[in-house]
C-alpha cells in the first residue's frame, strides 16, 4: 500500500510537506523588505494590497523588520478618510555600500547608504607607482569616507571596486590591467578583501560606467546602448534590453583588441595593450600629431585644444581618431545594433568628438545610432559601483 501520492514525473512517493512556520516567517520578511524598498515610504495596507498578504501578517513581518532594524517609521499619511496611516521606508543606516574607482591618474571613492543617498565622496590623485602603494592609497580614502559618514569601515555591508580589466575568478586576479603596473598580480585582489572583506567585488570601470548611465543618464531612455570610453585606454560596456552583458569570460566590450588600424605599431605593444588601443588611445592621438608635423610638449588635451583652434595639424590627427573609433563602433553596431552608443572618458568627451565620430561613422553601417557624450562626468565610474554595490547588498541582504 502506498504511504502518498505518486510523484508524475519521477513515479516515486510523493509527500506534501507543509512549510515550517520559521520558513513561511522568513518568506514574508523579505517579501515585506523588498516592497518596502520598492515603494516606500508604504502603509500596511498597501502591503497587504501588493503581497497578497492578510494585514495581520503584514504587521507581524514588519514589527520584525522594525526590530531587526531594516526598516522604520518614516511618518503618517493624512488628508484622506478615516485614521492617519502609518508609513515605513527603509532604515537607510542598516548598511553601506563603498565604491572605489581605480584609475592611472586618480582614485575616486563614494559611499552610499542602503536607500541609495550618497553620505560622501572624494577624489585623489594617484601618488603610489607599484600595487601596493594604490592599495594604500584606496584604504586611507577608504577610512576618509567612513569618517565623513560617521561610521567605522566595519559597517560596510558591500565594497565595489572599478578597475580596468577583467576579474579572473579561477586566478582570483585581474587580467588586461595593462595601465596600472603590477595590478594583475594574485596579491592585489587577495589584499583589498583581506581588509574590506570576502564579499568585496571587483567589476572592470568601464562595465561599470554603463550602468551608471543606465540608471542616471542617457541609458534610461534606451534599452540597448554601448557605453564606450576613450582615454588613456579604450573600452565598452554593453547593456541590453536593460541588463550589462559581461560574456562568457567578462571580458565583453573588450574593444582594445578589436583588429582595427593600419599603423605601425610592434606586435608586441599589439599583444600588451590590444591592436584597436596602441592605434587609438590618448598616446596615440599624441604620435599622430606628432607625425603630422606638431612638436613640443604635447598631451591628447592640448592636441583636441590646438585642433578647436584651427591648427591643420591637430585637425587631421583628430579626425583620424575620430575614424578609428567610428570603425570600432561600426563593428559593434553590425552584431549588436544598439539604439544610442555613448561617449566617456577624456577623448570621448572631448568638444566636438561626438559629431566627427558620428560622421565617419555614415560609411560604414546601414543604420547610425544616436551618439551622445556622457552627462556623468569623471564619477561615472564611481557611481556605477554604488549602483551595482547596491544591488549586491540588497540581494544578500535578502538571502540573509
Amino acid at each position: 500500500m502506498r504511504d502518498g501520492p505518486t510523484d508524475e514525473l519521477t513515479g516515486s512517493n510523493a509527500r506534501v510537506v507543509p512549510a515550517r512556520p520559521a520558513l513561511m516567517r522568513a518568506m514574508n520578511e523579505r517579501l515585506m523588505l523588498a516592497q518596502v524598498r520598492t515603494a516606500g515610504p508604504v502603509s500596511r495596507t498597501d502591503l497587504a494590497r501588493m503581497s497578497g498578504l492578510s494585514k495581520p501578517t503584514v504587521t507581524v513581518a514588519l514589527g520584525n523588520l522594525e526590530r531587526d532594524g531594516l526598516v522604520r517609521v518614516a511618518g503618517l499619511r493624512t488628508g484622506l478618510r478615516g485614521p492617519a496611516a502609518v508609513l515605513y521606508e527603509v532604515r537607510p543606516e542598516a548598511g553601506y555600500v563603498l565604491g572605489l574607482d581605480v584609475g592611472r591618474e586618480y582614485l575616486r571613492a563614494a559611499l552610499a547608504d542602503l536607500s541609495g543617498a550618497v553620505r560622501a565622496r572624494a577624489s585623489r590623485r594617484v601618488h603610489a607607482a607599484s600595487a601596493p602603494g594604490r592599495v594604500s592609497e584606496m584604504i586611507s580614502l577608504a577610512d576618509e569616507m567612513a569618517t565623513t559618514a560617521g561610521i567605522r569601515r566595519s559597517r560596510f555591508s558591500q565594497v565595489v571596486v572599478g578597475s580596468p580589466g577583467v576579474y579572473e575568478p579561477e586566478r582570483g586576479a585581474l587580467v588586461a590591467a595593462r595601465n596600472l603596473p603590477g595590478w594583475e598580480r594574485p596579491g592585489v585582489v587577495h589584499e583589498l578583501r583581506a581588509v574590506f572583506g570576502k564579499s568585496t567585488a571587483l567589476e572592470n570601470d568601464v562595465d561599470l560606467a554603463a550602468l551608471a548611465e543606465r540608471d542616471h543618464g542617457h541609458g534610461k531612455e534606451f534599452a540597448t546602448f554601448c557605453f564606450v570610453s576613450v582615454g588613456t585606454g579604450i573600452g565598452m560596456g554593453l547593456v541590453i534590453d536593460g541588463r550589462l552583458r559581461r560574456g562568457a569570460h567578462g571580458a565583453a566590450g573588450e574593444i582594445a583588441y578589436l583588429p582595427i588600424g593600419n599603423e605601425d605599431v610592434p606586435l608586441s605593444e599589439i599583444r600588451k595593450r590590444g591592436q584597436l588601443e596602441a592605434v587609438a588611445s590618448a598616446a596615440a592621438v599624441v604620435r599622430a600629431a606628432r607625425r603630422m608635423g606638431m612638436s613640443g610638449s604635447l598631451t591628447a588635451r592640448r592636441v583636441f585644444a590646438a585642433a578647436a583652434d584651427g591648427d591643420a595639424r591637430a585637425v587631421a590627427a583628430v579626425a583620424a581618431e575620430a575614424e578609428l573609433v567610428a570603425r570600432a563602433v561600426g563593428s559593434v553596431v553590425a552584431v549588436v545594433d544598439p539604439e544610442l552608443i555613448v561617449l566617456g572618458g577624456g577623448i570621448g568627451r572631448a568638444p566636438g568628438f561626438a559629431a566627427a565620430v558620428a560622421a565617419a561613422l555614415v560609411p560604414f553601417v546601414p543604420f547610425v545610432p544616436e551618439i551622445r557624450v556622457s552627462a556623468l562626468g569623471d564619477d561615472g565610474v564611481v557611481d556605477g559601483c554604488l549602483a551595482a554595490g547596491l544591488e549586491m547588498a540588497w540581494e544578500r541582504l535578502l538571502e540573509r
